[in-house]
């Protein structure tokens, strides 16, 4: 057994049990059924092709080409995936369309599905000798196909972040990245294969191309079994619009005035000793009750007079508040407990928003203040 079919081997025994646990995972649980089946076809697909170049057996050509299909299976999952989990909606019998790929090559390669064993055989040599034009010609329509669903997940996630950043002030700690680092992954893979496919070269063989594959499942399972459940959109796409127009609509009928009225009464939230903005999981909704005005006016507000969302506008209070206790020398507290007490919920958010607001690091901004403070 070569090393690379002891790697799909391991694969597909760790697709297998991935997908198992992962059909069984309460947090997410639409999202999740079609995450383990991307992942049990995965395990199918590394199994088979261990088989066969294990055997080089004619008989095993049929299941090999069967399963060089199922990438056009990967990208749309990926889609449907993504899709389950920002909109909260399940597959569908009208989602079948998102396969149709896959049937389409089904069909176009049924021929080598009803082959006579001669014919598989002559095919199978073909194929082990390095003859490019058996199969080849679907790479390009696969590599387009699927990598046009990578991006319209990727483009689901992005719409789904700004909402949360419209909506909540710990949108950074809900927004997907784990997404980011499967998009990615997949595309380093068809990278790989699109090199592979147009010219030969030592190190980025079949052996290589599948040994990632196989490397991607290890990743999906170290991101998707510690994934947080995640809010699913409230409203659909369409129902968003329509309530973007509405609330356009009654802005543009409000005078100014009021607009100065609501930006008075959220100072006044965000201010005092116990600020609205110390609450780590604030969201816009909370801050339009207290504020007795509506939501949709307070997110005008937000956006017209203060700059930024939501999110943007409740970090740069809470980074403002941090910097007034760093450059106090009677505080003793540690950073992360001040960004903590201030209202971050991670510490890569309360970086980020630091270094954006400020243009230095925490460490770095306490520490010049520190050297500032004459000693008494």
């Amino acid at each position: 057994m070569t090393f690379w079919t002891f790697v799909y081997i391991a694969g597909a025994v760790q697709a297998a049990l991935l997908a198992t646990a992962l059909w069984r995972r309460p947090a997410n649980h639409a999202a999740n059924h079609l995450l383990a089946i991307w992942v049990a076809l995965t395990g199918i697909d590394l199994a088979v092709k261990a088989l066969y170049w294990h055997l080089l057996s004619p008989e095993w050509f049929r299941a090999y080409r069967f399963v060089a299909l199922f990438p056009f299976l990967y990208g749309s999952l990926f889609y449907l995936y993504v899709r389950a989990l920002v909109e909260g909606r399940g597959f569908k019998p009208r989602d079948i369309v998102h396969l149709a790929g896959f049937f389409i090559m089904l069909v176009l390669n049924g021929y080598v599905l009803v082959a006579s064993r001669d014919q598989l055989q002559a095919l199978s040599a073909r194929w082990i000798a390095g003859e490019r034009a058996v199969g080849a010609w679907f790479d390009g329509p696969l590599f387009l196909y699927s990598l046009s669903y990578v991006m319209a997940a990727l483009r689901l996630v992005h719409r789904y972040r700004r909402r949360l950043r419209e909506q909540r002030s710990d949108a950074d700690r809900l927004s997907l990245r784990w997404i980011d680092a499967m998009a990615g992954f997949q595309i380093a893979i068809w990278g790989v294969a699109i090199v592979q496919a147009m010219t030969y070269l030592p190190v980025l063989n079949y052996g290589l191309l599948f040994g990632l594959v196989a490397a991607w499942v290890w990743m999906v399972g170290w991101f998707s079994l510690g994934q947080p459940p995640v809010q699913a959109a409230p409203v659909t796409l369409s129902s968003q619009e329509e309530r973007t127009q509405d609330e356009h609509q009654a802005i543009a009928t409000i005078d100014t005035a009021r607009f100065s009225d609501v930006e008075a009464r959220l100072a006044q939230l965000m201010s005092g000793d116990a600020p609205l903005y110390f609450e780590p999981a604030l969201t816009i909704g909370q801050v339009a009750k207290r504020s007795g005005y509506p939501e949709y006016l307070v997110s005008a507000v937000i956006n017209r007079r203060l700059g930024g969302s939501f999110c943007d506008y409740v970090n740069r209070l809470r980074v403002q508040a941090v910097r007034a206790r760093l450059a106090d020398p009677a505080e003793s507290r540690t950073i992360l407990d001040l960004a903590y007490a201030c209202g971050f919920t991670s510490k890569s958010t309360f970086n980020a928003a630091f270094k954006r607001e400020v243009g230095d690091t925490p460490s770095n901004y306490r520490r010049q203040h520190a050297a500032a403070t004459p000693v008494t």
